[in-house]
């Protein structure tokens, strides 16, 4: 009898897992659904109140008929208030993920938080993100948190005007009672502040009409509607040219400063994130295995797969016949080792490797790092 491929699942294994899926949803989309749910189910406090978002051990998996995908596994980072933090890491490992569940906007009912806390700052009192019903979740999207997306012409909706588009964000947001003449004004003075010189003229485009640079001015001025008090970026620059791409982060890091709100960015860019972010937290296989802040990372890296990154990336002036790759590939999700999940591709590895997932060492008061080279000072920066 031949032998059956690794990961096979049998028909009956696989409706076996899909009944206890649905199972499991079910009883989360129950507790989202509710209606009138009191504030205090949902209230919290902040560890620290100069913080906008802190994300504390959080996980999100997705249940899928082949078993269940740990995409987030127990990431903890802090969103200083009026700073930018960049979240950086292969594809795979969890960056936009993390800001879907803060958004609240994964792909449901697969898709769900299962553990852990979001901390939002509402200024007066906090909210847990985690237990916010969708009802109360639709006030806190715009108003307090925004996004803007990775490509913009998929998040534009082809049939519609770019003006009626910011409009609909404006007027569906309104708490003032706006007419639709102060919309249509406040419009057009979003379209000049992303850097639209002919306001007038593009809020009567339509999206195809506009270029990529463009188009991304659009989507930040959709994000930036209600001075939001943290923009997720999820690679807004990926999609553009590296003239246009500057002009989007300028346009970025001085718009942040005029609504004094704090940045998440999303990117594999190490060049973005040396530019803009305040801090950097470096991601992995769902968790977090570097964070610091932006010199300490850049300086000092000190995880092997950090390492890996910056080695990773052409210098200006440095010629080399081929560019570093970090060997190997992530693990399976739906299997994940119990051991640290960077051993298998880790050219440094140290005889604690063999043990359990290496909890998270303080290298400074703002430096973490979860590495097995660092749990004896005596291996601290040693080189193996």
């Amino acid at each position: 009898m031949a032998k059956k491929n690794e990961g096979y699942l049998s028909a009956k294994e696989s409706r076996r897992i899909s009944r206890e899926n649905r199972r499991i949803t079910n009883a989360y989309e129950k507790q989202r659904k509710r209606k009138n749910v009191p504030e205090s189910e949902y209230l919290t406090e902040m560890r620290d109140p100069n913080n906008a978002v802190e994300f504390d051990n959080l996980h999100t998996y997705f249940f899928t008929d082949a078993g269940t995908v740990k995409a987030v596994d127990g990431v903890s980072f802090d969103v200083p208030t009026g700073k930018t933090v960049g979240v950086v890491g292969e594809s795979g490992c969890g960056k936009s993920v993390t800001s879907l569940s803060l958004m609240q906007l994964l792909q449901r009912p697969q898709g769900q938080i299962v553990e852990g806390e979001i901390r939002l700052n509402m200024g007066e009192k906090a909210y847990n993100v985690v237990k916010v019903p969708n009802e109360q979740m639709q006030n806190l999207r715009g108003n307090f948190i925004s996004m803007i997306f990775q490509e913009p012409m998929t998040s534009l909706n082809p049939v519609f005007r770019i003006g009626d588009q910011v409009d609909e964000v404006i007027a569906l947001h309104d708490r003032e009672g706006l007419s639709k003449e102060a919309v249509r004004q406040r419009t057009i003075q979003l379209l000049e502040m992303v850097g639209i010189a002919n306001s007038q003229g593009v809020a009567r485009m339509f999206p195809h009409e506009l270029s990529g640079g463009m188009r991304q001015r659009v989507m930040i001025a959709m994000a930036l509607a209600c001075s939001p008090r943290i923009i997720i970026a999820d690679e807004p620059t990926t999609a553009l040219d590296v003239t246009i791409q500057a002009q989007i982060l300028d346009l970025l890091r001085n718009l942040k400063d005029k609504i004094n709100s704090s940045i998440m960015l999303i990117t594999h860019d190490l060049g973005v994130i040396a530019e803009m972010a305040d801090y950097v937290v470096v991601m992995y296989a769902g968790r977090v295995v570097e964070k610091g802040t932006a010199q300490e990372i850049f300086a000092n890296p000190c995880h092997p797969y950090t390492i890996g990154l910056m080695a990773s990336k052409p210098v200006v002036g440095k010629k080399v016949d081929k560019l570093y790759s970090i060997p190997g590939k992530v693990p399976n999700p739906i299997n994940m080792p119990n051991y640290c999940y960077f051993k298998d591709r880790c050219e440094m590895c140290v005889a604690g490797c063999e043990g359990e997932y290496p909890c998270e060492i303080s290298l400074s008061p703002t430096h973490k790092v979860s590495c097995y080279r660092y749990y004896d000072k005596t291996d601290k920066g040693g080189d193996r």
